[in-house]
């Protein structure tokens, strides 16, 4: 296995998550994800597809933290039809997955690409968990170019694309690198599932974020800035704390 991942830094962003929060917190975060992926694999079977309501995707896209504010929109924007046959061509096609990928983003025409590409990856990943990977804008954000795996990667590895099904199977290459090395090394202990590698790539992100905002933002912001714990289940799409009931309000 090439070098990839540098399990030096990778280890020292564990440690200062375990500064920050106890193990079994952390525990407790990868059964509220593992509970999310069975929400969705309930509802993106292929017979869950056939028999879903408008309700229940607005409940699916409540469930991604990128386009939870966004799901009234969305709402009205793509008739349901559409959006179950878009789902099921994601993760049911004949296609190629890149291709599969791309289809799918491009057909959002009227969202910001990089929250397509949340919703896109976040319906594979827990539909299918052991098929397909997560990639989220605090992952890697093509864009500007940040994210959690840059950080625990060599630069030499190359997380680019020609296009989004391109950076998505790249960005699989590297989930998968961490994945196996966290548990070799012993720096992802948080759980063997690819849920635990979910988690602490989440972890990574927060301490980043938090590491910027002490350099950059005043003592008074940083107060307002939620515990590691929130922000994770936050970029993870579980936390309970303000989500709205799982309705629509416009459908």
């Amino acid at each position: 296995m090439r070098q990839v991942v540098d399990t030096e830094t990778a280890r020292e962003f564990m440690r200062e998550t375990l500064d920050k929060v106890a193990a079994d917190e952390l525990a407790a975060i990868c059964s509220e994800v593992e509970g999310k992926a069975g929400w969705f694999q309930q509802h993106l079977s292929p017979e869950g597809i056939e028999r879903m309501s408008a309700a229940n995707y607005y409940s699916l896209l409540r469930r991604i933290f990128a386009v939870r504010r966004r799901a009234d929109k969305i709402m009205e924007t793509y008739p349901i039809q559409d959006l179950k046959a878009w789902t099921r061509e994601l993760l049911y096609g004949s296609g190629p997955l890149k291709s599969r990928f791309q289809t799918f983003v491009d057909r959002f025409d009227g969202l910001d690409v990089r929250l397509r590409c949340d919703v896109a990856s976040e319906i594979l990943h827990f539909a299918d968990p052991e098929q397909y990977w997560l990639w989220t804008r605090w992952m890697w954000d093509p864009k500007v170019k940040t994210g959690a795996l840059p950080l625990v990667t060599y630069s030499t590895f190359n997380l680019e694309g020609e296009t989004v099904g391109d950076i998505y199977m790249r960005v699989g290459e590297a989930v998968a690198f961490v994945h196996e090395v966290g548990s070799a090394a012993s720096f992802q202990a948080i759980r063997k599932s690819i849920f635990g590698t979910d988690v602490y790539l989440s972890c990574v992100y927060v301490i980043y974020v938090y590491t910027v905002l002490r350099m950059r933002m005043t003592q008074e912001f940083n107060k307002v800035v939620p515990d590691l714990p929130e922000f994770s289940r936050r970029l993870l799409g579980v936390y309970q704390g303000t989500r709205e009931e799982d309705k629509p309000t416009s459908v």
